[in-house]
């Protein structure tokens, strides 16, 4: 058994298990992990527990410490200065003219890496761009492509139902969603209406999914109850 804690690096991300033994962590206390990034800034999302090792992916990293007030300004100087990479690289990227949408910009706590992260339809080649940002940040850069979803998970917005997007305010992971799952809940067909603003199938239809064959599985319980009771009362009469 180990001793682990669930910490987020996103208000919505998903959780990471770090070993903690040694360390006296409640949910909401912010932490120094070591990942396979680098030194990473994040909250514990759930509370020090005990748990299986064979149950967590391994190798398990560790929590450094506990952070100290020190550490989280610096947490928010590297969130500003994520901001102004921002638009270094955006200003880099039309130079070279290259076919990508910067979405999103992250230093790591020890600045030893800054991930940019963009779409783009295809590949592309973005070596002398890369070049240009290593000789300007003086460090490691990562350029990472990602997905629709996680486009909208990173910038937020509103979605048809008038609330904030579910990935962007609670959903940790995206899970798969498919057409079935509208059929199954007698929804409208056309993608407008089951589509999110990130084009793809609305997560909610996921987990309202779920609620539907729970509720449903109750239903046919509750009818064969109640043909056994028919049953056993004709059985009783005769």
């Amino acid at each position: 058994m180990v001793w682990v804690v669930g910490v987020r690096f996103k208000p919505a991300g998903k959780i990471y298990h770090f070993a903690c033994e040694g360390h006296d962590l409640e949910e909401g206390d912010p932490v120094i992990v070591e990942t396979v990034r680098g030194v990473e800034y994040g909250i514990v999302a759930v509370g020090k527990r005990d748990l299986d090792g064979e149950k967590l992916i391994q190798p398990l990293r560790n929590v450094i410490r506990k952070a100290k007030p020190e550490d989280s300004k610096t947490w928010e100087k590297n969130q500003q200065k994520g901001r102004e990479a921002l638009d270094i690289c955006k200003q880099k990227i039309k130079e070279h003219q290259l076919p990508m949408r910067l979405i999103d910009v992250e230093y790591t706590f020890d600045l030893g890496k800054i991930i940019f992260y963009f779409t783009a339809e295809g590949r592309v080649d973005f070596r002398e761009l890369v070049k240009d940002l290593a000789a300007i940040f003086k460090t490691r850069i990562e350029l990472r492509q990602i997905g629709v979803r996680d486009e909208a998970k990173m910038l937020g917005g509103i979605g048809a139902c008038g609330r904030i997007l579910c990935c962007k305010s609670f959903l940790g992971e995206f899970q798969p969603v498919s057409i079935r799952m509208a059929k199954e809940q007698n929804l409208s067909l056309n993608p407008t209406k089951i589509s999110g603003i990130c084009g793809r199938l609305m997560c909610c239809l996921k987990y309202e999914s779920e609620l539907y064959d729970t509720a449903t599985n109750g239903e046919n319980q509750h009818g064969k109850n109640s043909s056994r009771a028919k049953n056993n009362n004709s059985g009783t009469d005769s």
